[in-house]
């Protein structure tokens, strides 16, 4: 007695249609889900590629941008400082013009010489 395979050709084919139907439906739910283009380096493994590459320079742009601001910080401290003993060295010049004038006593140049001295510390 001989054995007798039956298949059925459109059944077969029905159903690998649907599954793949059903692959692909998974696949932009999922993209739908996320809301990204690329989910899996299958998707589009160039595109992953890219999208690394920039997420790299936009960390790298981030890192830049805060130390630019950070120096901004030192320099807006040093020119405050700067200013600071610009303000002093002009009042140590003033004295200097002050003590310099005749009509001053011993007791004036005195007061003049102590300021003098603590501007000086004062830069220090």
């Amino acid at each position: 007695m001989g054995m007798q395979v039956n298949t059925n050709i459109s059944a077969l084919n029905s159903y690998r249609n649907l599954s793949n139907t059903q692959n692909d439906l998974a696949k932009s739910l999922e993209k739908l889900s996320s809301g990204l283009r690329i989910n899996h380096a299958a998707d589009d493994a160039a595109g992953l590629a890219i999208s690394q590459g920039l997420q790299s320079q936009v960390g790298g742009l981030t890192v830049a941008s805060r130390n630019a601001q950070d120096g901004i910080s030192v320099i807006q401290t040093a020119e405050g400082s700067l200013s600071e003993v610009q303000t002093i060295l002009q009042r140590v010049r003033d004295l200097a013009v002050q003590s310099g004038n005749d009509s001053n006593n011993a007791d004036s140049r005195a007061a003049i010489s102590t300021e003098v001295t603590a501007l000086g510390a004062e830069l220090t």
